[in-house]
C-alpha cells in the first residue's frame, strides 16, 4: 500500500501535524509512507523515522507550468492508495482534481474527496484538534501526542550554560503587531539574569538585531539567531529551563519538547486556535502587546520556573 500525507509549513502548523502524522503511522503499519512537505522541513520529517520518503514540494506558481506539471506528473505516477491532505489548501485541492483516475482515497476538503472533512465550523478549531477529527473521519480514531525523543540535536558547539532561558522575540516580518515590544523582552532578561538564568535568544538571521537590542539591556545574553537548525533549535529547548515568546514557530518548538514555555499573544492571533500544545505551556494574550509588563510575563515566568523544576 502506497500512502502520501501532505503538510507543507509553516513550522508551527508543521510542528502541530507531529501527532497526525506519528498517528497515519501507526494506521498503516505496513505501508509504504512518503511525506509530501516544503523544502525546510525535509530533515525534519526524515529524522522522525516515520516516512520511507520524503518529497520535496517547492510549489511552484502556475505560470511556472513545466514544474507545476512535473509535481502533477510525479503524483500521479506514484499511484497512491490514499492520500491524508493535513495542508487542505487550494493548490492540494488541484493536485486531488488532477490525480487522474482512478483517483487514490483521499482526506481533506477537497471537492470529491472519499473521506471529506466537511464539518462546517473547522476552521474555528485549534489545529491540532481539527487535524484530529479530521484523521477520524478517515477511519483513524486517535491521535494522542507524538512521540519526539528524535526531535533533539547535539547542541555542544553553542556553548550553552547549564542554566538559560530561551528568548524568541521575532515572529512573522508582515505581522510586526503579534511581538511583543523589544524593550519587553529587555526587561525580561534583566529579570531572568536577576533570577541565575542566562537569557538566549533565538530566531532567524534576519532578527540578529532583536538580539542586539536584548544584549545590550542584559550583557552576557547569548545570540542564537541564526545560528540553529530546526532540530538544534529543539536540542536547545529539552536543555532549557523556561523559554518565553511570541506567537510563532520556534515556540510551538519549545512546546513540544517539554520546555515550560510562556507564549505571547496579540488581537492578531486567537489561542484557541493556534497556541502551542505541551505538558507545561501558559499563554498571555493583550489586544496590544504594548500594554504587557514586564512583571506581568516574569509572574508567569516565575511559576512556570517552578513547575518546571521537577523535570
Amino acid at each position: 500500500m502506497k500512502v502520501l500525507a501532505i503538510r507543507h509549513g509553516a513550522l508551527g502548523d508543521m510542528i502541530q501535524a507531529l501527532g497526525p502524522f506519528q498517528a497515519i503511522r501507526r494506521h498503516h503499519p505496513h505501508a509504504h509512507l512518503i511525506a509530501l512537505t516544503g523544502p525546510p522541513f525535509a530533515e525534519l520529517l526524515r529524522a522522525s523515522g516515520w516516512f520511507q520518503e520524503v518529497w520535496i514540494d517547492d510549489r511552484p506558481p502556475l505560470w511556472r507550468l513545466d514544474a507545476w506539471l512535473g509535481t502533477i506528473h510525479r503524483l500521479r505516477a506514484a499511484r497512491f492508495d490514499r492520500v491524508y491532505d493535513l495542508q487542505t489548501s487550494s493548490r492540494t485541492a488541484w493536485y486531488f482534481r488532477l490525480m487522474g483516475s482512478p483517483a487514490p482515497e483521499w482526506s481533506g476538503v477537497a471537492p470529491g474527496a472519499s473521506h471529506p472533512h466537511d464539518y462546517p465550523d473547522r476552521v474555528e478549531m485549534h489545529t491540532v484538534d481539527r487535524q484530529a477529527e479530521q484523521l477520524r473521519l478517515a477511519g483513524i480514531p486517535e491521535v494522542p501526542p507524538p512521540a519526539v525523543s528524535w526531535l533533539d540535536a547535539d547542541i555542544s558547539r553553542l556553548g550553552l550554560p547549564e542554566r538559560f532561558a530561551l528568548l524568541v522575540p521575532g515572529g512573522s516580518a508582515h505581522r510586526t503587531a503579534k511581538r511583543w515590544p523589544i524593550a519587553g523582552y529587555a526587561g525580561l532578561a534583566r529579570a531572568l539574569s536577576d533570577l541565575g538564568l542566562l537569557p538566549v535568544v533565538a530566531g532567524t538571521r534576519e532578527e540578529s538585531g532583536l538580539a542586539r537590542d536584548i544584549m545590550t539591556a542584559a550583557p552576557g545574553t547569548i545570540d542564537l539567531t541564526g545560528r540553529t537548525s530546526i532540530l538544534e533549535l529543539a536540542g536547545v529547548a529539552r536543555r532549557a529551563q523556561l523559554a518565553v515568546g511570541n506567537d510563532t514557530g520556534p515556540m510551538h518548538v519549545t512546546a513540544a519538547v517539554g520546555c515550560p514555555s510562556l507564549a505571547l499573544f496579540s488581537a492578531e492571533s486567537d489561542p484557541a486556535r493556534c497556541a502551542p500544545r505541551g505538558l507545561m505551556v501558559e499563554t498571555l494574550r493583550r489586544p496590544n502587546l504594548a500594554d504587557l509588563t514586564v512583571e506581568e510575563a516574569a509572574t508567569v515566568a516565575r511559576r512556570l520556573l517552578t513547575s518546571g523544576s521537577a523535570r
